[in-house]
């Protein structure tokens, strides 16, 4: 504890403190050696004149000098290198240089007779003794001191998977931080296994459970930027099992930007987890409906709409037009688009559902490309509000696309989901709707006006505002327990930027009334995905197998209007494009003339507030439409208390 309570004295103490501690304990040391050297060469110092003392008053006031000059006394003891202790060596060189001149010079001036008296100079042999003394005492006094100011003090002792340049440079910044001490390198390349690099030992990748085991370690960083996705996917898998916690280095761009540090490392995600592949874009596909061209963007502050902005800017449109009724979530949005950029962004605080806006929004600025990401899309809220979606999702989809025909805008790109493939609730019904509208008009216009609509169904994107991922890493981080609905669901993912790529792709590939839907890869299970970010966090499944681990899981069951499983096709009719990963599906819809007496029935249905009239509506209309629970609209239940009551 005294020692404890020194170490934090001193490293709280002011920078010329610290200095004054060491020049105080450098001159100790330098004393010392030069005793030693003394007594070398007088073979005894009792009873020796006191001239012969005469270098313990020059070396050691000279070495201050020397050493303030060569910077010793600039370079901060706990972040000390190979460089600084050739500095001090050189330095502790030159003070016995100059001092053996000194004395050289003075005893050819006082007297030439006496220059090999020993009483009056030191030896050769006393001046060896005295460097070797000093270089031990000195840079063995940094040392230590390195070690005890350092090591003792970092928070977590971590290993670096990876010993090359990045993972090199990783240990290098963590030479600076007292968040973490590297205790060795892990590397499956036997070239290098069981050498050092620095002062740190290249081990085996299977050392892993041995130093996890004895509880040497706390995390393990990967450093391996290059590591293509399906690598880093089978290297969390091998580490996950120890529950241990690991934290990533970014990609290449970060290590060719020299951003290779301690704050640079990132948490394990889902992203890590899936280990996707994400093919690399068609230009050709990205350019044709952005480039040089006035783009609109509807529920552009969400988390579709705002990736799909930040694409669409990337690439250089004329113009960028993004639209929500979210005042803050569209300022948030405008604040980062607008940042180093000199393409106009414009935003626009408005409804899909009005018209008139819409038609305001186009005129204005001669809009020639829609991408339609606006609805409401959380399940269970949806599910509680019904007509709210319908107003939304249906009606804003139908007026949007309206005044984008009635405009002649270029291109029209829904935005919809796998909820709308044999939906079993509101959400996905009301989507699917919003297909079928898209594709009749599509059909009715048949090109003729010279807007092409199209729509593009993918599955659940990590990191969207309610997807289970976040929550998973907030209830770990509060200490669980974690909350999944059922053991057995299963959902597809992909990144939100890799959506948006895809999105925008095949948007370009349309020829009028498509459903275009994206490859999500396999299936993922919500239970084995929230054990594995347990293990990565590195903490253990509490379960009964494991009644002392550290974070439960506990099962809540399915939400209003939830699957098991999420599809993405209709039907079976599915053909490839220009990118391997979107396929065109042809999927039967509703003329328009007998979709726009649905649509006049659902208008009724709202006007009335009939609950089961929409219900009915939505059955006739889209295919598989099967609401597995009650109508759950949270005003209509609280009317029919009161009517109880």
């Amino acid at each position: 504890m005294i020692n404890l309570d020194l170490k934090h004295k001193i490293l709280s103490a002011d920078r010329v403190t610290k200095q004054f501690i060491i020049i105080f304990t450098d001159l100790f040391l330098i004393s010392l050696a030069t005793l030693g050297g003394l007594y070398f060469s007088l073979n005894s110092l009792i009873g020796a004149p006191l001239y012969s003392f005469a270098h313990m008053a020059v070396i050691p006031l000279l070495s201050i000098l020397i050493f303030s000059a060569m910077g010793v006394y600039r370079s901060v003891v706990r972040y000390i290198n190979f460089s600084f202790i050739y500095m001090l060596l050189k330095s502790i060189l030159i003070l016995f240089l100059i001092s053996w001149l000194i004395q050289t010079v003075l005893i050819y001036l006082i007297n030439p007779l006496l220059f090999n008296t020993p009483l009056f100079i030191m030896t050769s042999e006393g001046w060896v003794v005295s460097i070797l003394s000093a270089i031990i005492l000195v840079v063995g006094s940094r040392i230590y001191a390195n070690f005890y100011f350092s090591d003792q003090l970092a928070e977590k002792r971590v290993v670096i998977y990876g010993a090359g340049s990045a993972g090199m440079q990783l240990a290098g910044a963590l030479g600076l931080s007292s968040e973490m001490k590297p205790i060795a390198f892990l590397d499956s390349n036997p070239a290098i296994q069981n050498t050092f690099i620095g002062d740190l030992k290249v081990l085996h990748p299977s050392k892993l459970e041995k130093l996890v085991i004895k509880k040497r370690i706390d995390e393990v960083l990967i450093a391996m930027p290059s590591a293509s996705q399906s690598s880093l996917r089978s290297l969390l898998k091998g580490i996950e099992k120890f529950s241990v916690k690991v934290r990533i280095l970014p990609g290449v761009a970060a290590l060719a930007q020299g951003k290779v540090s301690v704050s640079e490392l990132k948490e394990v995600d889902i992203t890590d987890l899936l280990g996707r592949v994400e093919v690399e874009a068609n230009e050709e596909l990205i350019d044709k409906n952005i480039k040089d061209k006035v783009v609109l963007v509807t529920g552009a502050g969400g988390s579709i709409g705002s990736e799909i902005s930040r694409q669409v800017l990337k690439n250089e449109p004329r113009k960028l037009i993004i639209l929500d009724s979210n005042e803050y979530a569209l300022y948030l949005v405008q604040q980062e688009l607008c940042k180093d950029t000199s393409i106009s962004v414009s935003p626009i605080l408005g409804s899909v559902t009005n018209q008139s806006r819409m038609d305001e929004v186009i005129r204005a600025f001669g809009v020639q490309t829609i991408y339609h990401a606006a609805a409401f899309k959380h399940v269970p809220i949806v599910e509680s509000n019904p007509f709210e979606a319908v107003n939304n999702n249906i009606f804003g989809t139908l007026r949007c696309v309206k005044a984008a025909i009635e405009n002649s805008v270029e291109t029209f790109v829904l935005i919809s989901t796998d909820k709308a493939v044999r939906p079993t609730n509101i959400m996905g019904a009301t989507k699917r709707f919003a297909e079928l509208i898209l594709q009749s008009l599509a059909h009715k216009i048949n090109n003729q006006d010279g807007t092409t609509i199209t729509m593009v169904r993918f599955g659940n994107v990590l990191g969207s505002s309610g997807s289970a991922i976040p929550l998973f890493q907030e209830q770990i981080k509060n200490g669980g327990p974690l909350t999944v609905t059922d053991p057995e669901v299963v959902r597809y993912f992909m990144s939100i930027p890799e959506a948006a790529e895809l999105v925008i792709q095949a948007g370009a590939m349309a020829e009028g009334g498509d459903v275009f839907v994206l490859d999500m890869g396999e299936p993922v299970k919500i239970l084995e995905l929230a054990k594995r970010l347990i293990r990565l966090s590195g903490m253990e499944v509490k379960d009964d197998e494991n009644p002392n681990g550290d974070i439960e899981i506990i099962f809540t069951g399915l939400r209003p209007g939830e699957k098991l499983f999420e599809e993405l096709l209709i039907g079976d009719n599915v053909s490839s494009t220009l990118h391997k990963q979107i396929f065109k599906a042809q999927e039967e819809f509703l003329e328009w003339e007998e979709l726009s007496v649905y649509i006049e029935k659902i208008i009724s249905a709202e006007s009335q507030s009939d609950h089961e009239g929409l219900r009915n509506i939505l059955r006739a209309t889209v295919d598989g439409f099967n609401p597995d629970d009650d109508i759950a609209d949270l005003v209509f239940s609280q009317k029919k208390i009161k009517v109880v009551l």
